[in-house]
């Protein structure tokens, strides 16, 4: 008997796990396992299938509380057939669903090809500087966006008149199978289009768009981290009929010279000199706003933590803010005149017995070491 497949493990997320948990695994293993990334891959296919079956149940809170309560047995009563009865473009939805149509290459039988020569969304990469993120700035940013050549109404012809694609025969894709699958993908011939360019057009070369650059001003909230993206909407490609896709921007964040940035803890070096470990005391240190004292006990050790509560980043969202942990390096001399040698010296002979705690801990040890092999 086969062993029912489990959309938990599938995904690899716990029971207790949240929409946007779900979400998360599942953009990772659908690419991961995506037709495109691994051609000719049975294997992979087969778990490209069980990830989308997974995700459609457990993105869907009505059909995850009947699986839940009675596995997929209670999705079949509903009508529910898992992903042996989805073909690509039911595959493909879901996919897009998530990715978007940018991301849609193998599918498309719904997508770009019938409506949109190009996604419709642009992503640039923006850099800030470290105080930039964390308190937040106004950046004025340029980037490119495509829009339809008006010379020949965005059919790439200069007569606005192109054939129909002899390869796919004006469908835009051509289809493949795999096993029991079927493929789309958009026609090589045609890019897609379902169209022969004869005559190019000389603005667009036959492409049937333009690019043009644009400058626009994004307010950049505190607290946005490396790695994070920003939307801002209605200032991306311009499609058919004046659509306008949104522009994201992909976050990078430089380091500095002293804080290092973990989510919205902020980690900050202190050096002590021996000395001062020794002998402790109170020193200020630089926090993100301002300063603070912090107490350093005597005997301090080195890699020793101290947190400031509430003095590292805000969060992004709107939240609390994180903490600065100032962590101890004891620095050494790393020369020594004879003086210094000397004082060094006193001061050990004045601390006695304690001074030399290697030969209180390793007492007889030798002796003894020498005893196993007599």
């Amino acid at each position: 008997m086969a062993t029912e497949v489990d959309y938990y493990e599938i995904l690899e997320v716990s029971k207790s796990s949240d929409g946007s948990e779900i979400k998360k695994a599942y953009r990772k293993l659908a690419m991961k396992y995506h037709p495109d990334r691994n051609q000719g891959d049975k294997e992979a296919e087969e778990k490209f299938k069980l990830v989308n079956e997974a995700y459609q149940v457990l993105s869907d809170s009505s059909k995850r509380e009947i699986y839940d309560r009675y596995g997929k047995s209670g999705l079949e009563g509903q009508g529910f057939q898992g992903a042996g009865g989805m073909n690509m473009d039911d595959l493909g939805a879901i996919f897009e669903s998530v990715f978007g149509s940018g991301f849609g290459g193998g599918f498309n039988s719904r997508g770009r090809s019938e409506h949109e020569k190009y996604p419709l969304d642009v992503e640039i990469e923006v850099t800030l500087a470290f105080n930039e993120a964390v308190f937040g700035c106004e950046k004025e940013v340029t980037y490119h966006y495509k829009k339809e050549c008006e010379s020949c109404a965005g059919t790439g012809d200069r007569d606005k008149n192109p054939g129909t694609c002899s390869a796919c025969e004006g469908q835009g894709q051509v289809y493949y199978r795999q096993g029991f699958m079927t493929f789309a993908q958009p026609c090589e011939v045609c890019g897609g289009s379902g169209k022969e360019i004869h005559n190019p057009c000389s603005d667009c070369h036959g492409e049937g768009f333009v690019e043009e650059e644009a400058t626009t001003t994004v307010q950049i909230p505190a607290g946005i981290d490396h790695g994070n993206r920003m939307r801002v909407g209605g200032k991306g490609n311009i499609g058919k009929h004046g659509r306008r896709g949104d522009l994201y921007l992909l976050v990078l964040v430089e380091d500095d010279e002293h804080f290092i940035r973990d989510g919205d803890n902020i980690y900050l070096e202190v050096p002590l000199f021996f000395t001062q470990a020794a002998l402790g005391g109170k020193i200020e240190i630089p926090t993100l706003r301002d300063k603070k004292e912090i107490k350093i006990p005597q005997g301090v050790k080195d890699k020793e933590q101290f947190v400031l509560r509430g003095e590292g980043v805000e969060n992004v969202h709107g939240r609390r803010k994180g903490d600065l942990i100032a962590q101890i390096k004891i620095i050494y001399p790393k020369k020594l005149n004879d003086e210094q040698k000397e004082l060094l010296e006193k001061l050990g002979e004045s601390f006695g017995y304690e001074s030399t705690p290697s030969e209180s801990k390793f007492d007889g040890v030798l002796d003894k070491v020498k005893g196993w092999f007599s």
